[in-house]
Formats: structure tokens, C-alpha cells, sequence
């Protein structure tokens, strides 16, 4: 994986991939059956965490309740929607080396470990990455096949913090069980969302200062007064909008 540009190669794997997970979702009928039980979660250890200091990504697709989703038929096409989405923005994490921990019906979290990866990297650069390419990916290949099924293309917003957080699962065996991010970078991370406009990029200014110097140009200050603050020196901990974009693939 080359983390400071999208590979002609790469590309064309991805298109691929879209292209077929499109043929798949098309050649699906009756993907929604009728049920009435609740299909039930494995059995999970439960009240259990582990540590770890790394970049964490939450994505939020804009406007998704307003979508109409009352009919069979809406919710159908809502679900075929989601599926090409998801599908590939979920690859693109693992790719970036980055582990999916949950997904929220219209957005999803991710861990970006630093020196994970292949070749190793930090998280934060691979985050960033990560993002751009769901950016151009959703773009240039999911929207238009939307547009072309006269579905209202996506746009989705997504917010990048670093620091330490601990994943646990929480619940009930059995009943409900869920992974979740405790701590401030994860809610932080969540947050900023609510600063970001619809295909924007948001980072912490932790994950500005981790990133090359030479993709600092692109880091361009959101928001100075977020509620947040550096616990060593009281100052605001301030949001960036990352505004760089792949070129084309070579």
C-alpha cells in the first residue's frame, strides 16, 4: 500500500471490486425477508478491554434519516444502497490496515494502530489516507452508479483524532452485546463531526502534528473554540479540515 498516493494499479483493483459487489447487490431479489425474532449475537466476553494509543476514525454518511425508508420497496433499495457502500468502505479500512469495530447503520468506527500496516506506517497518516481514498472512491465509482438507479448520491463526512482510548465489549451473553471506544479521543473523534460539512475531512490537531510536514499545507484550521483543551497546557485543542485530494492514479 502506498500511503502518499493512489496507485494506478490499486484503482483499478477498486473499480473492479465495485463493479462487482454492484452485479452481486443487482442480481439479489428478496434480500429483505419477513421474521419475526431478532437473530441472535454470539456468545461474547463480556467487561473486558484492552489499552491502546492510536488514530480513530468515525464516518458518518449526511442526511441519511431524511431518505425515504417508509416501503418495502425503499427499505429494499436503502439496504442495496448501504450494502455497495459499506462493502467498500469497509475494505478500504482493512486495506489501510485499519480494524473496523463497529458499524452504525449509517456510519461506521474504526482503529488506525501506529507502525500497523503494509508497509508499517502510523495511524494517523494511514487515517488520513484511508479517508482520501473513501473520499475519491465514493466519488468516482459508488455516486455515479447511484446516479445511473436514479438514487440521490451520498455524501458522508468523516472525523480522525489520535490518543489513547480502551476498547471494551459491553452487554448481556446472549442478548446485546457491542464493542465501544472509551475515552476522550473517541469522543472527540465523534464529536467533530458535527463541525464537518458533507465530504469533509476533520482531524484533531493531535493528528495534525503526527502527519509528514509536507501534508501540513493541507491542514487548515476549522475550529478554534471545540470544548476541548490540552490537559498540559490548558490551550484549545483545535479541529482541522483536511482539504488535500488524491491526484490521478499513476
Amino acid at each position: 500500500m502506498d500511503y502518499e498516493r493512489l496507485t494506478k494499479t490499486y484503482w483499478d483493483e477498486q473499480v473492479a471490486r465495485v463493479i462487482e459487489v454492484r452485479d452481486k447487490i443487482i442480481s439479489r431479489e428478496g434480500a429483505v425477508a419477513t421474521g419475526r425474532v431478532v437473530p441472535e449475537d454470539e456468545e461474547l466476553t463480556l467487561g473486558t478491554g484492552r489499552r491502546l494509543e492510536m488514530a480513530i476514525m468515525f464516518l458518518d454518511i449526511c442526511s441519511f434519516s431524511g431518505r425515504p425508508s417508509e416501503t418495502p420497496a425503499e427499505q429494499e433499495l436503502m439496504l442495496k444502497v448501504l450494502n455497495l457502500f459499506f462493502t467498500e468502505m469497509v475494505k478500504i479500512a482493512e486495506e489501510y490496515g485499519g480494524v473496523v469495530e463497529k458499524n452504525t447503520g449509517d456510519g461506521l468506527m474504526a482503529y488506525f494502530n501506529d507502525n500497523d500496516g503494509n508497509p508499517p506506517e502510523s495511524g494517523c497518516k494511514r487515517a488520513v489516507a484511508c479517508a482520501l481514498t473513501m473520499m475519491r472512491t465514493n466519488a468516482l465509482l459508488i455516486n455515479p452508479i447511484l446516479t445511473a438507479s436514479t438514487v440521490e448520491p451520498l455524501k458522508f463526512r468523516i472525523g480522525i483524532d489520535y490518543g489513547q482510548i480502551t476498547v471494551a465489549q459491553i452487554g448481556s451473553a446472549r442478548r446485546f452485546g457491542s464493542l465501544v471506544a472509551i475515552g476522550t479521543t473517541a469522543n472527540v473523534a465523534c464529536k467533530m463531526l458535527a463541525a464537518a460539512d458533507p465530504d469533509e475531512i476533520i482531524i484533531g490537531e493531535t493528528v495534525t502534528q503526527k502527519l509528514p510536514s509536507s501534508w501540513h499545507q493541507w491542514c487548515v484550521l476549522k475550529k478554534s473554540d471545540t470544548g476541548w483543551v490540552f490537559r498540559s497546557s490548558q490551550q484549545p485543542y483545535r479541529f482541522f479540515a483536511f482539504t488535500g485530494h488524491w491526484t490521478n492514479p499513476r
